[in-house]
């Protein structure tokens, strides 16, 4: 077993998993981002679904760790598949040290993420002629939906942008075509669209495609190895590395 102080605790962190092998690549892109950001820190990737290694698997040859989500909202795998997944390794292993972090969203610097990918595709952030559609994956647990309406809210309170609404690329309403046909009807002088995505595959692609064909002028890209995001990984490490420490010295 590695034995090490709790303030290098190695960071496994666990994302949704595609099989679509562009998800798996944007992941080790940003992975490889925080790794040069703080060198040292032993980094493993982990897969819910779709993609080795499992968190099991990620775990082994390891007394303690910190687990940190690669999902933008708290929903069900992060409140139900992660703490199943850890119940099941510290059963076999009652050694095992692991503090679970907290999920990426919803953070501040994200909105910065996202303002980065609509300037690059173009886009002059806070332009009082764009309404922009911030476009999650969606999640059957109602709070989840709820955090992008208010994400949504704070940007356009931030910014001069003509609105900023919040669309669904599943399990809830309204869609991102539907957002889409809706502000042309509006009357909005431009319509962007900013997924609020973390990797390549199936709903980023579904979004652009219908969105363009509904109207949209501009689909920013997916986050995946923003400079922000790799801020907000360490942040949430750092928090959750406190937590660890906290039951070390207990």
């Amino acid at each position: 077993m590695h034995s090490r102080p709790a303030d290098r605790a190695p960071l496994i962190a666990v994302a949704h998993g595609s099989r679509d092998p562009r998800a798996s690549v944007t992941v080790e892109a940003l992975l490889h981002a925080v790794r040069q950001r703080e060198p040292g820190l032993e980094v493993r990737t982990a897969y819910l679904d779709h993609a080795p290694p499992t968190l099991a698997a990620a775990l082994s040859g390891l007394d303690e760790a910190v687990v940190l989500p690669l999902l933008l909202t708290a929903a069900y795998h992060s409140r139900v598949d992660i703490p199943s997944a850890l119940r099941e390794a510290s059963a076999r292993r009652p050694r095992l040290q692991v503090a679970c972090g907290d999920t990426l969203g919803p953070h501040p610097l994200l909105i910065g993420a996202l303002e980065r990918r609509l300037s690059e595709a173009g886009v002059t952030p806070g332009d009082p002629g764009t309404a922009v559609v911030l476009v999650s994956a969606g999640s059957s647990d109602r709070r989840a939906n709820l955090v992008i309406t208010r994400m949504a809210r704070e940007w356009a309170r931030a910014r001069p942008w003509w609105s900023v609404t919040a669309a669904f690329a599943s399990a809830a309403t309204p869609t991102p075509e539907q957002e889409v046909a809706r502000l042309r009807r509006a009357g909005a002088p431009r319509i962007v669209v900013a997924p609020y995505l973390l990797a390549p595959g199936h709903f980023a692609d579904k979004v652009e495609r219908d969105t363009l064909h509904a109207g949209a002028d501009v689909v920013a890209g997916v986050l995946g190895p923003a400079p922000e995001l790799v801020t907000v990984v360490l942040e949430r490490y750092g928090q959750a590395v406190r937590g660890l420490k906290a039951v070390a010295t207990a």
